[in-house]
């Protein structure tokens, strides 16, 4: 997609080897450029290309990778991950309603093109420039996908897990701007996990008091470990508690056990893994990635099923654990009332949507704007029933 005015070019490529790391990083993580921790590790080079490598994505996955990347006077200024998508699994943003009505109107909904983080409900920039270059590059990724999808008569586009800023510039964009929400934790500078409880009504911290000693009364030691803290064992152990956690929720587990080895050798300083162990053998897990601002929790398994560990290894040490780092947030993962009993208020997340079909985009208009009123209206009511105290006359202990 030339821009003789701009010079500005889009191609697409089914590897992001093809592009290479210096190029994607530079757009994905400039934060990192330094040798900082980047905000978004999700979108660095390394993880998505350990996605490609392990055969978690690629033929046969469903997710088939086709990366954009808008060039002006031969420099790489934006890229984005972007898919070409035979189903909805592994997106977290809900379209499954969407394809049932467009084809039973007689449409063919897959492929479609889908810009994401596969099988990763985390918010993150999804349309990424180099610094300088965000108006232009984003509008030319976006540009150049949607003419993608029109060449190739796919039925839509969609961005999912964007940040507000991109949503906000939806309509400039062409896209239709979609709202959800997930539960985030927030560290209101606490120095301790006791401070947070001091935060709490008398109620609910005194239930999070006794779900704490419970999971920690189940015979053994709770780790948190990181890089070369983490053995080949513990490894194992998070392949097989993956597998079953997996396997009950959505059928097949989407990411292969060659993803796991190559955490291990790339992701490893990104990585805590939060362990509960007897006699040295690990009988749970969880798996986090840290970002500069915010811990986020991905993966949990158990091979034993004790009282309330999941919430202490999923939620409380991840807290800890942000609280001990000076880190901004947690983010546990999508979906999860129960998670707001425990300091994890409801958030609006964003998605992008572009359909090719101008009828079919108009309904599906009109539908966003009724479900954004509805998660607005959610978000409000859920929060009155966080378990944070509401007046000083709920003394703390």
């Amino acid at each position: 997609m030339p821009d003789s005015d701009h010079q500005i070019s889009v191609s697409f490529h089914d590897s992001i080897a093809e592009i290479g790391a210096a190029d994607w990083d530079i757009c994905a993580c400039p934060e990192a450029a330094g040798g900082g921790r980047p905000a978004d590790p999700f979108t660095t080079y390394r993880f998505l290309q350990a996605l490609e490598e392990s055969g978690s994505v690629g033929p046969g996955s469903g997710w088939e990778p086709h990366h954009v990347v808008a060039r002006q006077a031969g420099e790489v200024i934006a890229v984005a991950p972007l898919y070409a998508k035979g189903h909805s699994q592994g997106e977290y943003i809900f379209d499954h309603n969407w394809a049932h009505a467009y084809e039973r109107a007689g449409g063919r909904y897959y492929p479609k093109l889908q810009i994401a983080v596969p099988f990763t409900p985390v918010t993150g920039r999804r349309l990424l420039a180099r610094p300088g270059h965000e108006a232009t590059g984003r509008a030319a990724l976006v540009q150049g996908a949607v003419e993608l999808a029109e060449r190739h008569g796919l039925s839509s586009l969609h961005v999912t897990f964007c940040t507000g800023d991109e949503a906000a510039g939806a309509g400039a964009l062409g896209l239709m701007a979609r709202r959800n929400q997930q539960y985030h934790w927030h560290n209101r500078g606490y120095g301790s996990f006791d401070d947070f409880l001091a935060d709490l009504s008398s109620r609910k911290r005194k239930n999070i008091r006794k779900e704490r000693a419970a999971a920690q009364g189940f015979g053994g030691e709770i780790r948190r470990l990181r890089g070369a803290e983490i053995t080949p064992a513990h490894w194992d152990a998070m392949w097989a508690f993956y597998q079953d956690t997996g396997a009950r929720k959505w059928g097949t587990p989407y990411l292969t056990r060659g993803f796991f080895d190559l955490a291990a050798e790339r992701l490893g300083e990104d990585i805590l893994m939060i362990v509960a162990e007897r006699d040295g053998v690990p009988v749970a897990g969880a798996l986090n990635l840290i970002g500069r601002e915010a811990l986020f929790g991905r993966y949990w398994g158990c091979g034993e099923a004790h009282a309330n560990l999941h919430f202490e290894l999923c939620y409380y040490q991840a807290m800890e654990f942000a609280i001990a780092e000076g880190l901004a947030r947690v983010e546990a993962g999508a979906q999860g009332e129960h998670k707001l009993a425990r300091g994890y208020l409801p958030q609006v997340t964003h998605s992008l949507h572009w359909v090719g079909d101008p009828g079919f985009a108009q309904a599906i208009a009109q539908y966003l704007e009724a479900e954004g009123a509805a998660v607005e209206e959610d978000i409000e009511i859920l929060t009155g029933y966080g378990p944070f105290r509401r007046s000083t006359g709920d003394e703390r202990e």
